[in-house]
């Protein structure tokens, strides 16, 4: 009985292990111009960290390869010298915050009603004991495709996503290659339009 009661919980904790991590949709807004889009996906590119980002930051240098990985399945080639015919300008940021609790933590209900027995009145009180909503973090990945000998823009993109801080997504591995799926889906998107990609 003590092994069939331990095979049960077992396979309980797989379950909710398999819940643990919400996958939450990834808003994503690009821009470009039509005008410019026929240049893009082609060539080579070299990835690298936008104005006031730290490059010698892990956290950006991941992000920085998951959005190399995504160019290179669009067609461009990957350079990392100063030669290469496009530039990819990566930028991070996360923030941590606490959500609001929407409404009072005790609720108040009046009911009543009649029958051929007589009539009667209710009130119910409801106290919510679940606790202050759980810390957030919010991520923005935004990159920039630009012409390097124009210095001109053709692209730019961001997806922002925000997950519970205890999510496994919160996790820079996880959380980057998750937003550059998102943020390359459908490359390059349509102008000015904000999608939920799940």
């Amino acid at each position: 009985m003590r092994k069939l009661a331990w095979a049960v919980a077992t396979m309980a904790l797989g379950a909710l292990a398999g819940c643990v991590a919400p996958v939450g949709p990834v808003q994503v807004t690009r821009f470009h111009d039509a005008a410019l889009v026929s240049s893009l996906g082609q060539g080579t590119i070299a990835v690298e960290p936008a104005a006031g980002m730290d490059p010698e930051s892990l956290e950006l240098r991941t992000y920085q390869i998951v959005v190399a990985r995504q160019l290179r399945a669009l067609g461009y080639s990957e350079s990392d010298n100063a030669n290469s015919n496009q530039i990819a300008l990566v930028r991070v940021s996360r923030s941590n915050f606490q959500p609001g609790r929407n409404g009072s933590p005790v609720s108040v209900g009046v009911g009543g009603g009649t029958s051929s027995y007589g009539s009667g009145v209710g009130l119910g009180v409801g106290f919510d004991l679940s606790g202050p909503p759980p810390e957030q973090i919010a991520t923005e990945l935004a990159v920039q495709i630009r012409d390097r000998a124009s210095d001109k823009t053709l692209w730019e993109g961001r997806a922002t996503f925000t997950v519970k801080a205890t999510s496994p997504l919160a996790d820079t591995q996880l959380g980057a290659a998750k937003m550059a799926q998102a943020l390359f889906a459908g490359f390059p998107g349509n102008s000015g339009e904000t999608v939920e990609v799940k």
